[in-house]
């Protein structure tokens, strides 16, 4: 099957929802505000692979980035 191209523009938008719906989770699960929860987020390891579109990570659901956020948290 051939690697399909998603154009760079797309890509950044799709990351950015997931950022959000991410966030939102965080957000609920720490009590903490959701800026400071972005801003904490975008930071982390877990923000920078997000956008670094060799590791994929954009390809799983908020939840389990959410979850890889809370363990590198965990192991800080």
């Amino acid at each position: 099957m051939a690697e399909v191209t998603i154009p760079k523009e797309k890509m950044n938008y799709t990351i950015d929802l997931l950022i959000t719906m991410v966030t939102e989770e965080i957000a609920e699960e720490t009590g903490k505000d959701r800026k400071d929860a972005l801003m904490d987020f975008l930071c982390s390891r877990t923000g920078k692979a997000l956008y670094d579109e060799k590791t994929k990570l954009w390809c799983n659901g908020p939840a389990y980035i959410a979850e890889l956020y809370m363990e590198e948290l965990k192991n800080s």
